[in-house]
C-alpha cells in the first residue's frame, strides 16, 4: 500500500509509533524512526531489521521541541531517502495531576512536545511533500481531545490543539495535494497498559462498547489507511479509534 513511499515517524520507537513504523515497512515504506534518546533508536533499528534485514529504515533522536533539529533531521532523511512523502507527528506525552497539584513546567513541557513539536514536524515536512507533488500528515491525537479528562489538563489540552492544527492545515495546504488527518487512538495496549495488573485492565475495559482495549496494530491500520492512496480523498479528519468509549 505505500511501495516506493517515504514516512518520517515520531515517537516510533515503541507502542503505536513502531507498530506503525513495522506496518509501513510491511507495506513497501521506508521509513525513518525519531526517538527520544539513541539507545532506544538503536533497539528498535535492531528489531526492524531482525524481523526483516531488507527493510530500508534509518533512525534519529533530535529535540522534537527545537525547529532547528527537526529541520536538520528531516534533511537527513532526504538525503537518505530522496524525499519525504508521509509524516507521522506520533511523540508525546501524558499527565494525570490535578489541577492543584499540577507543576507549570510541567504544563509547558506537555505542551513542548505535544504541541509545539508537532508543528515543528508540520513545517519542517511541507517543503518536502510539496516538492514531492503532494503527500500525507497524520497526527496522533487522543479520545480526550473530544470529550476531555477528569484530571491532567494539560494532555487534553496538548490534544485539542493538535485537531485544530490538523483542521487548519488541512484547509491551508489542500491546494498542495497534502492531506492532513488525526488518529484519536483510546485505551491502548502500550507498554504502560501492558504493565498494569489484568484485574485493573478488565476495570480500564468495562466501560467500553467493544469490551477491550485497543492493540497498537489497530491504531497502527488506521495510520496505514490514511497514509495511503485508499484515503486519497480524506483531509481534515480525527479519526476516532477506540472502540466507541466515549469515558
Amino acid at each position: 500500500m505505500l511501495k516506493g513511499k517515504v514516512a518520517v515517524i515520531t515517537g516510533g520507537t515503541r507502542g503505536i509509533g513502531f507498530s506503525t513504523a513495522e506496518m509501513f515497512l510491511k507495506n513497501g515504506a521506508k521509513v525513518a524512526v525519531l526517538g527520544s534518546r539513541k539507545e532506544t533508536v538503536d533497539a528498535a533499528l535492531e528489531k526492524l531489521k531482525a524481523a526483516d534485514p531488507s527493510y530500508e529504515v534509518i533512525g534519529m533522536y533530535p529535540d522534537l521541541s527545537d525547529y532547528g533539529a527537526v529541520e536538520k533531521a528531516f534533511a537527513q532523511v532526504k538525503d537518505a531517502f530522496g524525499k519525504i512523502d508521509i509524516l507521522i507527528n506520533n511523540a508525546g506525552i501524558s499527565a494525570r495531576e490535578p489541577i492543584e497539584a499540577y507543576d507549570p513546567d510541567a504544563f509547558k513541557k506537555i505542551m513542548d512536545l505535544n504541541v509545539t513539536a508537532v508543528f515543528n514536524g508540520c513545517k519542517a515536512a511541507v517543503p518536502y511533500l510539496k516538492e514531492a507533488g503532494g503527500g500525507s500528515i497524520i497526527n496522533t491525537s487522543s479520545m480526550v481531545s473530544l470529550n476531555g479528562q477528569p484530571s491532567g489538563v494539560g494532555y487534553p489540552a496538548s490534544k485539542f490543539a493538535v485537531n485544530g492544527l490538523t483542521k487548519s492545515l488541512a484547509r491551508e495546504l489542500g491546494k498542495y495535494n497534502i492531506r492532513v488527518n488525526a488518529v484519536a487512538p483510546g485505551v491502548t495496549r502500550t507498554d504502560m497498559v501492558a504493565a498494569l495488573p489484568e484485574e485493573m485492565v478488565a476495570r480500564v475495559s468495562a466501560p467500553i462498547p467493544l469490551g477491550r482495549v485497543g492493540e497498537p496494530e489497530e491504531v497502527a491500520s488506521c495510520f496505514l489507511f490514511l497514509a495511503s492512496d485508499m484515503a486519497s480523498y480524506v483531509s481534515g479528519t480525527i479519526l476516532s479509534v477506540d472502540g466507541a468509549n466515549i469515558v
